[in-house]
């Protein structure tokens, strides 16, 4: 496994607190997190963006589900370059940021999202961003392609389940390569 920036719906899908989510999913999200933690690096801003947000969504004391224990994992280990590496971000206001890889797109992304993406841009070699099942990204994940920045859809069926619930009489996007 390589690097990887992850939204925070990864987290909250393996504490089982999306309870739309396929029983599937929760195993796919619980698998990755593990995993990047046993052979792995999360890349996150030097500024606690990512953090801060991972933080306010989930519980430390006590950790109460995998989310939780990879976040007390990950703030342990936020230091150590083997297992998290902090790019630096440049905050042009309102969740804005200059490391945005579209600016064209920035505006009609979520503003808690754009982070995410930014983190990936920042990195040199731009890991992908793990979504879970956030279904509007299946709106954005070509032109955050096309500048650089991949899109990997941890719980494809989920995402284009809610997109479809949430946009009906419009046709859900393609998958991006790679993604089932």
């Amino acid at each position: 496994m390589s690097r990887a920036v992850i939204d925070t719906n990864i987290l909250l899908i393996a504490n089982e607190q999306h309870p739309d989510v396929t029983p599937e999913c929760v195993v796919e999200c619980v698998r990755r997190l593990r995993a990047i933690q046993r052979d792995g690096t999360v890349v996150i801003d030097d500024g606690y963006r990512v953090l801060g947000e991972y933080q306010h969504k989930t519980q430390l004391n006590p950790p109460k589900g995998v989310g939780d224990v990879f976040l007390k994992w990950l703030l342990r280990n936020a230091g150590n370059v083997k297992y998290c590496e902090q790019v630096a971000l440049s905050d042009i206001g309102n969740d804005s940021f200059l490391e945005f890889p579209d600016q064209v797109l920035q505006p009609e992304f979520d503003a808690p999202d754009r982070k995410f993406a930014a983190v990936s841009n920042a990195h040199p070699e731009k890991p992908p961003v793990w979504q879970g099942a956030d279904s509007k990204w299946l709106n954005w994940w070509t032109q955050l392609q096309a500048a650089g920045v991949r899109v990997e859809f941890v719980c494809p069926a989920d995402a284009c389940r809610f997109y479809a619930n949430k946009f009906p009489g419009k046709p859900v996007p393609a998958l991006p390569p790679g993604n089932p």
